[in-house]
């Protein structure tokens, strides 16, 4: 009995290598955040560069102010990621301050299912993001070009109609 007490308390305690998960997945949220600001700041730089008669780049504005909001976006997976594991793992995320009441919809993870359908749609807003960047870039050279865009959101459109079915 005494060994198997040992044992459950050491599988028990087991849980907390899930720490090294959070720390990582916290430390690349903020580094895709401050990438996505300095996006921004790229963005403003190469505006008043436009403002002040330098035709060139232009074009890039918009892609880059795409980008950022995707890094933005991965960043929001990352965080919610890191606090889904470790609410499910380690403990609830200062119980004592907070109330259900108090705490967004979509951070309110009880299970490894939520913590997935909380991820998998914020995924999905980076693949909206993802289209409509490269829809930006794109060269419509074709009427097929405009055709192979049409497929993409009707194709995001249908997968995001089964997420929400399986979060049903």
């Amino acid at each position: 009995r005494g060994l198997e007490t040992v044992f459950e308390t050491f599988l028990f305690n087991s849980r907390l290598i899930v720490i090294l998960a959070v720390l990582g997945s916290l430390t690349s949220s903020v580094l895709m955040f401050v990438r996505g600001a300095l996006l921004i700041a790229h963005a403003a730089a190469e505006f008043i560069r436009h403002i002040g008669g330098v035709q060139e780049g232009h074009d890039e504005l918009s892609v880059t102010l795409i980008s950022s909001v995707d890094s933005f976006l991965f960043a929001t997976v990352l965080l919610i990621f890191a606090m889904g594991i470790y609410e499910l793992f380690i403990s609830k995320i200062d119980p004592a301050s907070r109330t259900a009441d108090s705490r967004p919809n979509w951070l309110q993870i009880h299970s490894l299912d939520d913590l997935k359908s909380a991820i998998g749609k914020v995924i999905l807003m980076i693949l909206i993001v993802r289209l409509f960047e490269s829809a930006v870039k794109m060269k419509y050279e074709r009427p097929l070009d405009l055709l192979y865009l049409g497929l993409g959101v009707v194709f995001l459109n249908l997968l995001e109609g089964v997420l929400i079915g399986l979060a049903l």
